[in-house]
């Protein structure tokens, strides 16, 4: 008999025990939490929900709670950096596009309005005025290539391609600028073909961009290369020139929408600063891998890989 007592008292004062944590959990800890929560969300604060209890239920709701909290947090602060970026680069574009149509109308008033200008400095004026409205065609047809890309509007279709005729191809396309602007130029492709699974015309754009800026940045060296080699179950190809190369500080910004080296801005040698970010979006969509190592004067190499074709 007093053995059963005791059972009894024991399951009385658990009993009472529980019904004191859920009533505190209920009258003191959730009142707590939602207050808090509302402070978080509107002071947009990094605080996060911390209350003492042994109660698991209680924790693992804190616990949930605070990584939606993380969640969001992440989200906002994603959405600034893209809201920042696209800021910067309307900026950008912009300024770019506005810089080459004033010289273009300032071009076309000279040629109209001076009769000073001889025939053969007209002709040459208009072959200015030629090279700036390819220069603004470009960065157009390189801002919406980019706009297609981060949309997932540009088609890509996988399929098996002889990556080694796609580069011969790319490299040969060249010839003539290559030569023009005295470059020792350095193959290595094997004769054999050398197969991937990517989109060939997604390759050659890859391509035609890094060549371009390896032409662009790399005059100074006088050396263009390009190599294709293949692994066990990889196959990379490299880009790379001996020009001034990429500093150390710039090197996390290359891939970035309208990086151009500084010293490129408003030269004769500056591009549209999309084309490393329309290739590496290409690349990956592609499940390849685009990275780059640089020392100026050396070599500044991009290797891209793919997984080799299996059949």
């Amino acid at each position: 008999m007093i053995y059963l007592s005791g059972i009894l008292l024991g399951l009385l004062l658990f009993v009472s025990y529980r019904y004191y944590k859920i009533k505190k959990m209920i009258t003191e800890d959730l009142p707590y939490v939602s207050r808090k929560l509302d402070e978080i969300i509107e002071k947009q604060s990094t605080e996060r929900l911390r209350v003492i209890t042994n109660e698991k239920s209680l924790k693992e709701l804190l616990n949930r709670i605070n990584s939606l909290l993380d969640y969001h947090q992440e989200y906002m602060a994603d959405g600034i950096r893209v809201r920042t970026s696209m800021n910067r680069m309307l900026s950008n574009v912009s300024h770019d596009l506005k810089t080459p149509l004033t010289v273009i109308l300032g071009y076309i008033e000279t040629i109209q309005h001076d009769k000073r200008y001889t025939r053969e400095e007209q002709e040459e004026l208009l072959a200015k005025v030629n090279r700036k409205v390819v220069e603004v065609s470009n960065l157009i047809s390189h801002f919406f290539d980019l706009a297609k890309l981060e949309s997932n509007d540009w088609p890509i279709k996988m399929k098996k391609i002889n990556a080694g005729e796609i580069c011969r191809k790319t490299i040969l396309g060249y010839y003539d600028t290559l030569t023009v602007n005295g470059f020792n130029v350095m193959i290595d492709i094997p004769e054999e073909a050398v197969f991937i699974d990517a989109d060939g015309e997604a390759l050659i754009r890859v391509l035609d961009n890094l060549v371009s800026n390896a032409i662009r940045y790399g005059k100074d060296g006088n050396v263009l290369g390009l190599t294709l080699c293949q692994e066990v179950d990889q196959v990379k190809i490299e880009v790379w020139d001996k020009g001034r190369g990429i500093k150390e500080k710039d090197a996390h910004k290359i891939f970035e929408r309208l990086y151009t080296l500084e010293d490129a801005r408003d030269s004769s040698t500056k591009g549209s600063g999309l084309g490393l970010t329309i290739a590496k979006r290409l690349v990956e969509r592609m499940n390849g891998s685009i990275d780059f190592f640089s020392s100026p004067f050396d070599k500044t190499v991009f290797t891209i890989t793919f997984k080799k074709y299996k059949t």
